[in-house]
């Protein structure tokens, strides 16, 4: 694909969870979680697109249809130009899909076993989702992975995650994330779970990445404060739709809905709401 593709497109999403009960559930659907989302992330708006709303909003749902941890009823979606989601056309397989895009998810204690040395899960990322050489070699793409987010291979070689603080596992599931050289990697909440002393240098980290490395961030979060600081682009959800969509600091100057309004509102200060 041409490098001029979109880092991310969504075209007409749409997802309605069906309600049930215990054989299956029936035909009846509640409120759509996505009702005909669309956008996109072009390599000229930057590397970072944080997706803002509330428990409720359909940023989860959005950020698992792209990652294709869930189907979505309708529309489309692509990264870097390849097909991730096509109702009825072709889409790349699972391989290539983790080549080109990784997740990093909320609890980073989740993300590792209490069975298995951390280490073991970025020998196998690179040996699933490596090329050749670094099939043959892990160690060094592993090395540059875990530099890139500030640790070392001592730090890491024989510990399982009772060895590491909630920010340091965080920052081993953004390396493990790197070893595969993804163009996109979907942070679902990655920082509500983490101290609040560590989680600015999580939000910086990725920061970082995404202008030394060139890897795209979609951050989905309910904090406008961080979205604002990390995004080049700025999505706000609410209730399953798209109601803003721009420059964080064009949406935030003037808001043009009463829902983001509220959420300028609701963020404490200590003089003023922003300084822009």
């Amino acid at each position: 694909m041409t490098g001029t593709a979109p880092l991310l497109e969504v075209r007409n999403l749409r997802k309605v969870y069906r309600r049930g009960g215990l054989f299956g559930g029936g035909s009846g659907g509640g409120p759509a979680a996505l009702d005909d989302v669309s956008l996109t992330l072009r390599p000229e708006d930057g590397k970072v697109l944080s997706i803002v709303g509330e428990s409720g909003s359909g940023k989860t749902t959005l950020a698992r249809i792209v990652l294709r941890l869930v189907t979505a009823d309708s529309g489309t979606v692509s990264v870097a130009g390849e097909p991730i989601m096509a109702q009825g056309g072709r889409t790349i397989d699972n391989r290539a899909l983790r080549k080109l895009v990784q997740p990093i998810f909320q609890n980073p204690f989740e993300a590792f076993s209490l069975q298995l040395p951390v280490e073991e899960y970025l020998f196998r990322t690179a040996i699933n989702l490596g090329d050749a050489a670094m099939r043959r070699d892990p160690r060094p793409a592993i090395d540059e992975a875990l530099a890139a987010v500030g640790l070392s291979y001592s730090r890491v070689a024989g510990k399982g995650i009772r060895a590491f603080s909630g920010g340091e596992l965080q920052r081993l599931s953004v390396a493990r994330a790197l070893i595969a050289r993804p163009r996109l990697i979907v942070a679902d909440e990655p920082v509500s779970m983490v101290d609040a002393s560590l989680r600015m240098t999580i939000v910086n980290l990725f920061k970082e990445l995404s202008q030394k490395l060139g890897v795209a961030f979609v951050y989905i979060t309910h904090d406008l404060s961080t979205a604002y600081y990390l995004s080049d682009v700025m999505a706000i959800m609410r209730q399953g739709a798209l109601v803003e969509f721009g420059r964080p600091e064009a949406i935030l100057q003037s808001p043009s809905n009463d829902y983001t309004r509220a959420l300028l509102d609701a963020i404490p200060t200590l003089d003023r709401r922003w300084s822009i």
